[in-house]
């Protein structure tokens, strides 16, 4: 299977190191190809020319800014024709991508910056007239990237404010034990270490021991013990809101853009 990645940035670019991982032929595209010439030793054929990309490959994946996403389609509409074409635009939609480019056949998909490591948690949604192969194709690619689920395109917004902004809002917790670590003498690097991996070892704990939040608390805290001590001070600040305040916000923020596109 080729694929072309037009846009190959941080995320684009990590998709195309996952891709060739995995066996895919891959063409990346960038305006200042100079940036992306690790790419090339790594065995992508790099360009400038999104046409050129775009008309070579069986898949194209559009990984650039919401306002640059009608400019490229418009560009490559001819080549795209028939085609599988794999947006992970933040807030563009089906509808807006079919609009502008309706010879192709969309899935839109959601991934997480943990891309760089094979760790994404990525959300996918199809827009009508997909094929059977079509989306097989699409899991294909997406699972090279991580974990990825499909999902009605109507969730995209809260999945782009939860999955999607979640390492941004992790890495603040992760930021605080740290510095808490610091506080109570531990070395920076320990510190850092052991609140990363605590972090690593819960989440397998709920996707593969299949525990529940809730009793991960409940196992590790003690009548009179450390646990409930540290969780004491926790309860006394509205953190639960605020997150949900957060998601709410960029669940809000991500529909306005989906919004202002659709009218531009």
């Amino acid at each position: 299977m080729k694929v072309a990645v037009i846009g190959a940035g941080m995320i684009g670019g990590a998709i195309v190191e996952a891709l060739l991982r995995r066996g895919f032929e891959v063409t990346a595209t960038r305006r200042r190809v100079e940036k992306i010439t690790h790419l090339k030793r790594m065995g992508a054929e790099v360009t400038s020319d999104n046409r050129e990309a775009a008309g070579k490959s069986d898949v194209v994946i559009i990984s650039v800014k919401p306002k640059d996403v009608r400019g490229v389609l418009e560009e490559i509409r001819d080549e795209i024709s028939g085609k599988l074409v794999i947006s992970v635009a933040a807030a563009v939609s089906l509808n807006l991508l079919r609009s502008i480019a309706p010879e192709a056949r969309y899935v839109r998909a959601m991934p997480n910056l943990a891309v760089l490591v094979g760790e994404s948690m990525t959300a996918y949604s199809t827009s009508p007239g997909i094929t059977r192969e079509d989306e097989e194709k699409a899991k294909i690619i997406l699972e090279a990237l991580g974990k990825a689920v499909k999902v009605e395109e109507r969730y995209m917004d809260a999945i782009t404010a939860l999955s999607g902004c979640a390492p941004a809002y992790l890495s603040i917790i992760l930021e605080a034990l740290t510095y808490a670590g610091l506080e109570v003498g531990l070395p920076q690097g320990v510190a850092l270490t052991l609140a990363a991996q605590s972090m690593v070892g819960t989440g397998k704990l709920v996707l593969e021991a299949d525990r529940k939040p809730a009793e991960i608390r409940e196992m590790v805290t003690t009548p009179g013990g450390v646990t409930i001590e540290g969780l004491k001070e926790l309860e006394s600040i509205p953190i639960r809101y605020a997150f949900m305040r957060a998601i709410r916000s960029a669940t809000a923020k991500s529909k306005g853009i989906s919004e202002e596109l659709t009218e531009t």
